[in-house]
C-alpha cells in the first residue's frame, strides 16, 4: 500500500481504536475504526483488524495511511442563474430542478458552484467551505428546486452559518407526497443517520444519529396524495424525504425513498424550497424571499386536483 506509515509505541494498556484515535494523524474514533477495518493498522508487525484488541505497554502500532487521491478541480461554467437578490455580502439564488449544488464523488461539472465561480470569481465568493464549494452555505438536492443563500465573503459566511446552527435561519418547502394524514398540522422529529442497509441513503434511527425536526402543515388533501408546507428546524441530509418516507408518505417522484416507478410522470421528487428568511450579516435587518412554484410542480398539482 502506498502512502505514509506512522509508528507509535504504547505506554499504557488501551483498546486499539481508543489508542489510535488519540494519535495526531487520526481525527476521531470513528476514523480509527474505519482504518482498522480497512487493514491499515498492524500491531508488532501483524495486521490487526479487531478494534477491541487490547494493547500492552511496549507494543508498537503501525498506521499506514494511503495516499489521498487528488481533489477534482472546480472549473467555472457559464450557466445562467436566476438571482433574486444580491449585494456585497450575499446572493439569493433560485435553483432549477436537475442542477447539482457542488461537485461530489461523481465529479459533476455543470454545478451551481461552477456557475457561481463563473459569475463572481473566487475573489467574489467565501472560501470557508473549501475550493469545491465557493460561497456555498447550505445545499438542496439535485432534483429539489428552489432557494439557496450564497455567501460572498468569509465574514458573511460565518455569521450566516451561525444562524443556521442556531436554528434562526428560516426555511420552508412545498411538497406533494403519497397518502393522506389524519391531522392537518404535526411535527416530525427524531434522529437521522446513514442507513445501515445502504450507505448511499439516510434513515431515521433510534440512536447514534443527528436530531432532525420538521414542522408540517397539510395545505390540501388530494385523494391519494397530499400537498404540504414544511418548515425546517434542522437541515440534515435528505431530511424531509427521509422523514416523510419513514411515516409511509414518501415525496411523490422520489425513487430513492419511495416507489421505484415515479408517480404522476415526475422525474425526481416533487419538492420545492419556497421560502428563506435570515438576518442580514451587514445591516442586521431581517430579509425574506419567496420562490413561486415552478412549472413541474404546478403541473403535478393540477393533475392531482383533477384526479381527486
Amino acid at each position: 500500500m502506498s502512502g505514509t506509515t506512522h509508528v507509535f509505541t504504547v505506554s499504557a494498556p488501551a483498546r486499539l481504536d481508543v489508542f489510535l484515535a488519540a494519535q495526531p494523524p487520526v481525527s476521531s474514533r470513528a476514523q480509527a475504526q474505519r482504518l482498522i477495518s480497512a487493514g491499515c493498522v498492524s500491531v508488532q508487525g501483524a495486521c490487526q483488524q479487531n478494534k477491541k484488541y487490547r494493547l500492552q505497554p511496549g507494543q508498537q502500532v503501525a498506521l499506514a495511511l494511503p495516499d489521498r487521491p487528488p481533489e477534482p478541480e472546480l472549473l467555472p461554467a457559464d450557466i445562467p442563474l436566476h438571482i433574486l437578490y444580491e449585494d456585497d455580502c450575499l446572493a439569493v439564488v433560485d435553483k432549477p430542478r436537475g442542477m447539482v449544488v457542488h461537485p461530489g464523488a461523481g465529479g459533476e461539472r455543470d454545478t451551481l458552484a461552477a456557475a457561481l465561480l463563473s459569475r463572481y470569481g473566487r475573489g467574489g465568493l467565501s472560501s470557508v467551505n473549501g475550493p469545491l464549494r465557493p460561497g456555498i452555505l447550505h445545499r438542496i438536492d439535485k432534483d429539489t428546486s428552489g432557494l439557496l443563500l450564497v455567501a460572498k465573503t468569509d465574514c458573511a459566511h460565518r455569521q450566516l452559518a451561525q444562524q443556521i446552527e442556531a436554528h434562526t435561519f428560516d426555511r420552508e418547502y412545498r411538497a406533494i407526497c403519497h397518502g393522506g394524514f389524519q391531522s392537518d398540522a404535526f411535527t416530525l422529529e427524531g434522529q437521522i443517520a446513514r442507513s445501515p442497509k445502504d450507505r448511499k441513503k439516510m434513515a431515521v434511527v433510534g440512536e447514534g444519529g443527528r436530531y432532525a425536526r420538521t414542522d408540517v402543515q397539510v395545505l390540501e388533501h388530494l385523494g391519494p396524495y397530499s400537498y404540504l408546507k414544511l418548515k425546517l428546524y434542522t437541515g440534515r441530509t435528505h431530511q424531509i424525504r427521509v422523514q416523510l418516507a419513514h411515516t409511509g408518505h414518501p415525496v411523490a417522484g422520489d425513487v430513492v425513498y419511495g416507489p421505484k416507478k415515479p408517480a404522476l410522470g415526475l422525474q425526481g421528487q416533487c419538492l420545492h424550497a419556497a421560502f428563506i428568511g435570515f438576518i442580514h450579516p451587514g445591516s442586521g435587518a431581517y430579509m425574506a424571499f419567496e420562490s413561486p412554484l415552478p412549472p413541474y410542480f404546478t403541473r403535478t398539482l393540477a393533475l392531482c386536483r383533477a384526479g381527486r
